[in-house]
């Protein structure tokens, strides 16, 4: 056989493995999956991580495939009525324009009711070529009853009983759809956050007996909440009106002496593995659910993605293979200043275009630019920048402009309120500080403004930031962080090398009690003191920094390192991207 027969043989073989069901171990369940902006199936950073995680995980050609719910109305069009409030549609959006449908169908009991589950296919297709299918799960088909067709249109939207019902078909009929589509060889089922959580109880139902052991070495967890009031909860007498008595009495043996199901006590109770995703969210989740064994892998973002396309330019020139290792971006302080200058110039004209584009708005290129987008919540303080007027005015006065962007949850009023206060205050400093809302925050948006502005603002109140991820798509771009010490910023974090620090640095006696009108003084402070003087006075230092941003957190919070810190922990796989 000649060597070209072999390797056309070979190839053959390795496509033929690659679209087997049968040679992919890993299966990642996720409410929600941001591949791209128009498959509006993601709400914030939880949906994006999990597309970023897809994505590496495609480049490096890990065994692995995604399921997820369809939802037909998505994530809502964000507008603002006259008082500054936040007012929400649906997005119009073609799943067919998108997605593959697929004839598999599978079904569950809910309600008494037959709800009919069919699924539609999208492919990842890596750097390589190795593709990587995620599956998307709809009940909004004639087969069901009008009420569970809707089970499948809103992200995180309905009641409690909405609610349930949801991450049944995520958890149940997801699994059934698998087995449905040829995944029997599953090793590992990785439910990101708790929400996938009935898995469990579905695979207690296919072993047929009651084995906690067998549930356990098949699946993995990761929680992303530090807070109590983030988990889902369902109490039993609800659970009740939703599935078989044998399944609730599984559930109860499942989850012995509680009231209801904790989907994240389902999570834990029931995997080999639990992670957090930061360093911090770990000691956090270790005191909240008094799991010592908690370990974490700190979240990262996808480097194709997020990257700008003058940067990419100057990795490709001076850094080969970068794509494909992002730990090699540690060269970056090699690149010579001025051409990253230059690309990050590049980056900020089109940022400042879309501003004048979407706003009418016309920004100064030479005006530091700080940039503050991400799901308005209240406990992120989008608005603390704004909180004494007086003093903003005093420190940045011609010397600063801001872009905003974020939504709020459709029922969360108190991050309305937040939108709306930001709105309000900006037009008391709008001559002297310029100040724009980018409107319908989503993936497009982000990048324009993580690749554009000069400085990424982060201010939420601590412990409650487990991670976050929008100021690491920052720091492949070269644009330093100015934030409070939590989640992935106490390891990412080196004063005057990789971005400055908000408020104190965090300790045990203080994480949930402490001064916050701290941070305010110390933001001003670092402002007029530190951030505002090298960014005029010194170029050469604010580049030197763009640089070390790149080289020492591009370089490690990316979602390639996750993954393989995910195959090396929690897998326990190796495969041919390593």
């Amino acid at each position: 056989m000649t060597s070209m027969h072999q390797r056309e043989l070979g190839s053959s073989i390795r496509k033929l493995m690659e679209s087997d069901p049968a040679f992919r171990p890993v299966a990642y369940l996720s409410m929600e999956i941001g591949i791209k902006e128009s498959l509006p199936t993601y709400s914030g950073g939880l949906g994006i991580l999990a597309g970023d995680i897809l994505k590496s995980a495609a480049d490096l050609g890990v065994p692995m495939v995604g399921l997820t719910l369809l939802y037909r109305k998505g994530y809502f069009v964000q507008s603002f009525n006259t008082d500054g409030w936040q007012t929400e549609k649906p997005v119009l959006w073609q799943p067919v324009q998108e997605l593959t449908l697929l004839p598999n169908q599978v079904s569950l009991t809910l309600q008494n009711r037959e709800v009919h589950v069919r699924v539609w296919q999208y492919e990842i297709i890596g750097a390589t070529g190795y593709p990587l299918p995620v599956y998307f799960l709809d009940t909004d088909f004639d087969n069901n009853h009008p009420d569970d067709r809707k089970l499948t249109w809103h992200l995180y939207g309905g009641d409690q009983l909405y609610r349930l019902c949801q991450e049944m078909v995520l958890g149940v009929g997801g699994l059934r759809m698998l087995r449905d589509l040829g995944y029997k060889n599953i090793e590992t089922f990785h439910m990101n956050e708790g929400h996938a959580g009935f898995l469990t109880l579905e695979l207690m139902r296919e072993q047929g007996y009651y084995d906690l052991e067998k549930i356990r070495d098949q699946v993995i967890f990761t929680t992303h909440t530090p807070v109590p009031a983030g988990h889902d909860f369902f109490r039993f007498d609800l659970v009740d009106k939703v599935i078989s008595q044998e399944a609730l009495s599984n559930l109860k043996r499942m989850l012995p002496n509680a009231d209801g199901v904790s989907m994240t006590e389902l999570g834990i109770r029931f995997s080999r593995y639990v992670n957090a995703v930061s360093k911090k969210h770990a000691e956090v989740s270790r005191n909240m659910f008094n799991m010592p064994e908690i370990d974490w892998v700190t979240n990262g973002v996808h480097p194709g993605t997020w990257v700008s396309s003058g940067m990419r330019r100057l990795f490709n020139a001076h850094i080969p293979g970068w794509e494909r290792d992002p730990g090699r971006l540690v060269q970056a302080v090699k690149i010579p200043p001025e051409d990253i200058w230059t690309a990050h110039q590049a980056s900020k004209m089109r940022l400042l275009a879309g501003v004048m584009e979407q706003t009418g708005r016309q920004l100064d290129p030479d005006v530091l630019t700080i940039g503050f987008a991400r799901r308005a919540a209240q406990y992120k303080r989008a608005d603390l920048l704004l909180s004494n007027i007086r003093r903003l005015m005093e420190v940045g006065a011609g010397k600063i402009q801001l872009v905003f962007a974020g939504k709020a949850h459709p029922r969360d009023d108190g991050g309305k309120s937040v939108l709306q206060r930001l709105l309000t205050a900006s037009q008391k400093v709008d001559e002297m500080i310029p100040i724009v809302f980018l409107e319908n925050y989503d993936m497009d948006k982000g990048a324009l403004i993580t690749q554009g502005v000069d400085l990424w603002l982060n201010t939420p109140l601590r412990p409650r930031e487990a991670s976050g991820t929008s100021g690491m798509k920052c720091t492949l771009n070269g644009v330093m962080n100015f934030s409070v010490l939590d989640g992935w910023w106490i390891e990412g974090w080196l004063e005057d090398v990789t971005g400055w620090s908000v408020g104190p640095e965090p300790s045990e006696s203080d994480m949930m009690h402490y001064d916050e009108s701290l941070d305010a003084i110390d933001l001003y402070d670092k402002l007029e003191k530190k951030i505002i003087p090298t960014y005029y006075n010194n170029r050469e230092k604010w580049i030197w920094m763009m640089q070390r941003t790149i080289a020492l957190n591009g370089s490690f919070f990316n979602t390639h390192r996750v993954v393989r810190e995910y195959c090396e922990k929690a897998y326990n796989i190796s495969f041919r991207g390593m």
